[in-house]
């Protein structure tokens, strides 16, 4: 558990970059939207709302990567970024099935993620428990 502890850091650093790199969005929304779901939008509310994912997104990789650099924050930013790739991954399993071909990837990603968190946060229970 300790290995886990010492380098989860690392973890941060990689996922909130990637997950970081979604801000494109703010600037390319529709390229965005087709190279993430390989659909294509016309009108003002679809923009807004993609360029506020995208924001939203790229938020929690900002989160992850100060969490990584921030021990006193570490597991607030693995919390909230974690429990938002679960309601992603989640949206996408139960209403977005035919998107998975695009998203496959990123839904791997995030599970990895979601994983990898759990086993931290559990390592850090069990390190506070034993102290």
């Amino acid at each position: 558990m300790n290995f886990i502890i010492k380098n989860f850091k690392w973890a941060m650093l990689v996922f909130g970059t990637l997950t970081f790199t979604m801000f494109y969005g703010l600037i390319a929304p529709q390229v965005a939207l087709e190279s993430m779901f390989g659909a294509s939008f016309d009108g003002t509310l679809e923009t807004i709302v993609v360029r506020s994912w995208s924001a939203l997104v790229g938020l929690m990789g900002a989160a992850l990567i100060y969490g990584a650099y921030s021990e006193k924050n570490r597991i607030f930013s693995i919390a909230i970024v974690a429990f938002s790739k679960v309601v992603f991954v989640s949206l996408i399993l139960l209403y977005g099935q035919e998107f998975i071909g695009k998203v496959g990837m990123a839904v791997i990603m995030d599970c990895v993620f979601i994983i990898l968190s759990g086993f931290y946060l559990i390592a850090m229970v069990t390190k506070k428990s034993e102290i």
